[in-house]
């Protein structure tokens, strides 16, 4: 499932908040992350933080512009977002941040 919008090239599902909290009791869960889902910050709270989407590709087929990030659970499940630029590439223009039209 997507937490996204939907676009005439991709066919998206979205659901609401309530589904989110139902799955997380249902499973005795705090958190549902996923990825796999262009973020530009690399990772993006939905449905008062019960849902996660990280994004760990930095600068996305050399042309995106996004961060990546990492979470970290510790032992008390506290959580961290570790988030990283994309490395400079040698011979390469700079890229802006600007978000393609196709992700909108």
């Amino acid at each position: 499932m997507w937490l996204g919008h939907f676009t005439a090239w991709c066919r998206i599902h979205i659901w609401p908040e309530d589904i989110s909290e139902q799955f997380n009791h249902t499973n005795s869960l705090k958190l549902i992350a996923r990825a796999h889902q262009l973020v530009m910050e690399g990772f993006n709270w939905a449905h008062e933080q019960k849902v996660v989407t990280i994004f760990s590709a930095p600068n996305y087929c050399y042309r995106c512009g996004n961060m990546a990030s990492i979470l970290e659970v510790d032992d008390c499940r506290e959580h961290t977002f570790i988030q990283f630029e994309p490395a400079p590439r040698r011979g390469e223009p700079d890229v802006t941040r600007r978000t393609p039209d196709y992700f909108l």
